[in-house]
């Protein structure tokens, strides 16, 4: 799965790197779903299985991240093979992030990022999404909350007992970036 993520970005930015004026890469990420049903809640949780690159040039700076669906984690394998069927992650193995930001707002402490979401055989947009960035020494950390919908993927909601959970299921974003 590392090679195929690997090749998708080698694809898709290699023509750029040669023009890049400044590149970014992903070092760490912690992304965590969580979704709620009247008898309990659910979190999943994926620790540095995100790539992730950012290109700026001529002032623009365009981002890609990818993580496998596969990569969650619940704390419950039946709950998290469940999710892989609900999402069509043996089909669709990854979640593709793009965005794309003015370079002037990579020094601002709040980024809002307009997103493109593809899950799930599906594409979604998330206008104006707010994450909070600190630089420490070399590195850049980024947190955030992705307010994501499961009908924003077409995909139902998963029922418990006749009862579905809710359709909201917030993505937090922790992430380490290194400038190169």
């Amino acid at each position: 799965m590392t090679k195929k993520i690997l090749a998708a970005f080698l694809f898709v930015l290699l023509p750029q790197l040669a023009w890049a004026d400044s590149q970014w890469v992903l070092e760490h990420s912690t992304l965590a779903y969580h979704v709620s049903h009247p008898l309990h809640e659910a979190n999943g949780v994926s620790h540095d299985a995100a790539k992730g690159k950012g290109l700026c040039h001529a002032g623009e700076c365009n981002f890609l991240v990818a993580v496998p669906v596969k990569s969650f984690d619940s704390g419950n394998s039946n709950r998290d093979l469940h999710m892989l069927q609900v999402t069509l992650g043996a089909q669709f193995p990854l979640v593709v992030v793009r965005f794309t930001l003015p370079e002037s707002e990579l020094t601002a402490a709040t980024v809002h990022a307009d997103l493109e979401i593809q899950f799930a055989g599906q594409k979604a947009e998330y206008k104006q999404v707010a994450f909070q960035r600190v630089t420490k020494g070399g590195e850049t950390e980024v947190t955030g909350t992705i307010p994501l919908q499961l009908s924003d993927f077409k995909i139902k909601p998963p029922e418990l007992l006749g009862i579905a959970i809710k359709n909201e299921a917030p993505v937090k974003v922790d992430t380490t970036w290194r400038q190169e």
